[in-house]
């Protein structure tokens, strides 16, 4: 099945500008980051899909036990239902579909990536009120419930399992090969879940060289987020130059160039003569 097709240019410019006035709001929502993410992936996706999608978290907010006692019942509450009734899971085929990162199609295909599917369990959580945050392990996303002396994992990658204290550090040394340290445990800030799901799509596009369009998108919606790393400037100048807008490219590599000359002036001085070629191959 092919890969969602972006929008036209209007559409694409508008879902850029909601994004950043979302990112930029005093309380980002991340179902609405995460669909507008989908906005600029599927031309298909306009306001009614939108809110068709908010609609289908607030019902399956509406099929949990009212207020669960405790973090684990709460977790084994969304594991039954989502992972359970609902069959919302994730395997290894996951990793090579753009859908898997697109919430509106995460909802739709009951299947993602474990950050993706952990988005579907924090917003049918908060929805319900359950004290919920994504925790973003090393090579893994996972969902936290409750306090951090209380605290509860789970899985929804695998169906929502609750983990336990080595399941936790076996995830981690899987990734890194190092101990599990309780740092990694933190509640994950929704403006950098939103950015790593965006580094998970460029990595797709990565491995496609055809699907360049996808990889611009995608820098274009991280530049947008209040923090971003600033060597994305320079990404995204490459994907002008290659997509063949050289003078866009070139104007980019320009300025990224004078932001590197303050601490490396030997890379700014390469990033300018990549400039100087790309306007060349205008002639």
């Amino acid at each position: 099945m092919p890969s969602p097709q972006p929008p036209d240019p209007e559409r694409a410019d508008e879902v850029r500008r909601r994004f950043a006035d979302e990112a930029r709001a005093e309380r980002p929502d991340l179902a609405v980051l995460c669909l507008l993410v989908g906005a600029a992936a599927d031309g298909t996706l306009d306001g009614a899909g939108m809110d068709a999608a908010q609609i289908e978290l607030d019902g399956l907010a509406g099929r949990l036990p009212f207020r669960p006692s405790g973090p684990r019942a709460w977790a084994s509450a969304l594991s039954e239902l989502l992972g359970g009734r609902c069959g919302y899971r994730g395997s290894p085929g996951d990793y090579q579909r753009l859908e898997s990162s697109l919430l509106h199609a995460v909802l739709r295909r009951r299947r993602g990536l474990p950050i993706l599917l952990s988005v579907v369990w924090m917003e049918v959580a908060r929805r319900a009120g359950a004290p919920v945050y994504g925790v973003a392990l090393p090579g893994h996303f996972v969902v936290g419930f409750g306090p951090p002396e209380e605290q509860v994992l789970a899985d929804p990658f695998d169906g929502g399992r609750v983990l336990t204290d080595s399941d936790a550090e076996l995830l981690v040394a899987g990734a890194t090969g190092a101990p599990l340290d309780p740092s990694m445990l933190s509640p994950a800030d929704p403006l950098d879940v939103v950015l790593r799901i965006l580094n998970n799509i460029r990595a797709w596009a990565a491995a496609r060289p055809e699907r360049s369009d996808v990889a611009l998108w995608s820098v274009e919606l991280s530049l947008q987020l209040p923090s971003h790393p600033a060597r994305l400037r320079y990404e995204r100048a490459q994907l002008l130059v290659q997509r063949g807008d050289f003078l866009s490219g070139a104007a980019e590599l320009d300025a990224y160039a004078d932001v590197v000359a303050g601490v490396d002036e030997p890379a700014a001085d390469r990033v300018r003569r990549q400039a100087h070629a790309a306007r060349a191959m205008l002639n």
